[in-house]
């Protein structure tokens, strides 16, 4: 079934009211007596600016990512499979930058360029890390928007009259803006005599080298944006960071990892992830990559349950019974190869007119197909696997499936606090794999890399499935044998990382640009941003490819045109900002008022317009 929501309007408008920042007076009584700020003051305020930076999280996945991002990249259907108006884009949801994160950071800078010089220079990472912190949300806007204000915005309290119309800046000048910024932000963070914030540092705990090697990663960031518009400053930025005096984000202690106070749970709502897509499931399976129990949901048909529908003379779905191994009465005796947990994990086609097949129903009639009754009691069970709803939330109480009328095994009440991943060691390494494939000269194989960030990969996606209270980590508790329960578990295993580093599909010798994208596409599909990003500028999934193809999305036989942007709302004369906000339009050359997947797809952002179509593969 499709999902149903109510309408939730973002609007850029809205974001008008924010370029006001704090209020005047206020700021005057905070800014009167600089000696008299305390340093704990200034620590508190960097740690918001760090909480702020991942905000708005439900309209993010429930919207963005579970409605548009995840069903164009392939990654999800947006319930199961699509219907044929999923490139209809309605309401979605951004990364706020106003007024709270940019306000707040505007204020923690402006406060330490107050005091007294000497205290100034104490204080200087600290203020350096407020770069970063803005400039990774930003990043997530842009890609989908376009121009933003950046340079001017937020300046209204700090500037005489006050600055309440900032100017748009475009992509291009937001990411040379952005480039100087964490150059500076790294020689500050890796000075001398700094204050030392401690424990109000949540992510790196005061280490401010951990905060530099971000930075670097968030010159890769945009130095992988520039890949197809100016690769030769790509590969310079790459060659940057592969020599940086700092180094670069290369173990799970680098890793960027968001987190708030243990009572916090993520979106609350629950935010209805769709059903994987077919082909990323059956790539994952093919390769016993771990990484398939960590995005995905098991179904729910574990062994009672296949004997419930042996008992209740119901057919299994196809694609499950494939796996099944029935004794001399038919009954059910075991799993074929590959066995638990990899016979849970299915996908579904994503194309529209793949609902229209009856060999389909498997797929998109389980209601009825998956119900059954016993002994009075009905039950229906998924067959499919969904999105790990875990990933973006953990206040879950999880019901595991078991016979009608059977036991309740339940978890619940037990919730863990969220981790979010914001950067990774993982992310920098299958990075600098596509760099040196492309011609950077930096010290590593691009095989080195590669074998390095799948590595990573998969050990920070079974760090964070474990954190955020995967059910079935551990065990499958519906096994009462004790062997069968901690065989259908989902926990990393011994040599697991290093078998799969032995399938073809990881052997960058031959189709290796697709290969390294293909990582890439699997790493990102953990973390609130980047997915669609990557899939525009690499053309991955490639159409035929031998590896994850690409699914022909039809709709009464005719391909349906996927947008490359979101939808931009026509500014109105009422908008104090509206001939900032229109110049910047008119710029870009888009569009406004219009959610035509066609005009969407053709008026592409900055970053997109020299990057391949969907389908076509890498520009090499």
């Amino acid at each position: 079934m499709m999902k149903i929501k109510n309408i939730f309007h973002t609007s850029l408008a809205l974001l008008a009211i924010a370029f006001v920042g704090c209020d005047k007076d206020h700021f005057a009584d905070l800014n009167s007596n600089p000696s008299d700020l305390s340093e704990p003051d200034l620590r508190f305020s960097v740690a918001k600016s760090v909480e702020l930076m991942y905000n708005n999280d439900y309209t993010i996945w429930f919207y963005t990512n579970f409605d548009y991002v995840f069903p164009w990249s392939q990654l999800t259907g947006v319930g199961v499979g699509n219907n044929e108006d999923f490139v209809v884009m309605g309401p979605y949801g951004n990364q706020q930058l106003y007024p709270s994160l940019y306000s707040n950071v505007r204020d923690v800078r402006f406060r330490i360029d107050a005091l007294p010089a000497e205290e100034q220079a104490g204080m200087q990472a600290m203020k350096a890390m407020t770069v970063p912190t803005l400039i990774q949300p930003y990043l997530t806007v842009t890609d989908n928007q376009g121009s933003l204000p950046y340079t001017e915005a937020a300046l209204a309290s700090y500037t005489t009259p006050a600055l309440l119309t900032p100017v748009y800046d475009n992509q291009e000048l937001m990411f040379n803006t952005w480039l100087e910024e964490l150059d500076m932000a790294i020689e500050s963070l890796t000075a001398s005599n700094q204050l030392d914030i401690g424990g109000q540092d949540v992510v790196y705990g005061g280490d401010y080298t951990k905060w530099a090697k971000f930075c670097n990663l968030l010159k890769l960031k945009i130095a992988a944006r520039l890949v197809n518009k100016d690769r030769a400053k790509a590969l310079s930025i790459a060659e940057e960071v592969a020599n940086s005096p700092v180094g670069y984000m290369n173990s799970l202690d680098d890793d960027f990892i968001y987190k708030r106070d243990k009572n916090y749970f993520g979106t609350g709502n629950g935010n209805q992830p769709g059903a994987a897509g077919k082909n990323v499931v059956d790539f994952l399976i093919a390769n016993k990559d771990p990484r398939v129990r960590y995005l995905f949901t098991k179904n729910g048909f574990n062994a009672e349950v296949v004997q419930a529908f042996i008992d209740a003379g119901k057919d299994l779905p196809p694609y499950v019974e494939q796996y099944v191994m029935t004794d001399v009465d038919g009954n059910f005796a075991g799993w074929e190869a590959p066995g638990e947990p990899w016979v849970r994990y299915f996908g579904a086609p994503l194309s529209p007119d793949e609902r229209f097949d009856a060999t389909n129903d498997p797929y998109f009639q389980q209601s009825e197909l998956n119900r059954i009754s016993l002994d009075g009691v009905e039950k229906t069970y998924a067959s499919t696997s969904s999105y790990s709803e875990r990933i973006t939330r953990t206040g879950i109480n999880y019901t595991y499936p078991t016979r009608p009328g059977g036991r309740v095994i339940e978890k619940r009440d037990n919730f863990p606090s969220l981790e979010v991943i914001l950067g990774s060691s993982a992310e920098t390494n299958l990075y600098l794999a596509e760099f040196k494939l492309l011609g950077a000269n930096i010290p590593g194989t691009a095989q080195e890399y590669f074998n390095r960030g799948v590595e990573l990969s998969v050990l920070r996606l079974d760090a964070l499935a474990e954190n955020n209270g995967q059910p079935y980590y551990e065990s499958d508790p519906v096994y009462t044998d004790e062997a069968e329960a901690e065989a259908a578990a989902t926990k990393l295993r011994a040599g697991e990382i290093a078998d799969l580093l032995t399938q073809p599909a990881y052997d960058l010798s031959t189709d290796g640009l697709e290969k390294v994208y293909i990582q890439q596409y699997i790493n990102f599909a953990a973390t609130p941003g980047d997915l669609w990003t990557l899939v525009r500028r690499s053309g991955v999934p490639k159409t035929g490819s031998a590896y994850f193809p690409r699914e022909a999305l039809l709709a009464s036989g005719s391909e349906l045109t996927i947008p490359r942007r979101f939808t931009i709302e026509t500014p109105t004369g009422d908008d104090a900002n509206f001939e900032n906000r229109a110049s910047a339009i008119e710029e870009q050359g888009f569009t406004t008022g219009t959610n035509d997947p066609a005009t969407l797809n053709t008026e592409r952002i900055w970053f997109d317009k020299e990057n391949p179509n969907y389908g076509v593969g890498p520009n090499n």
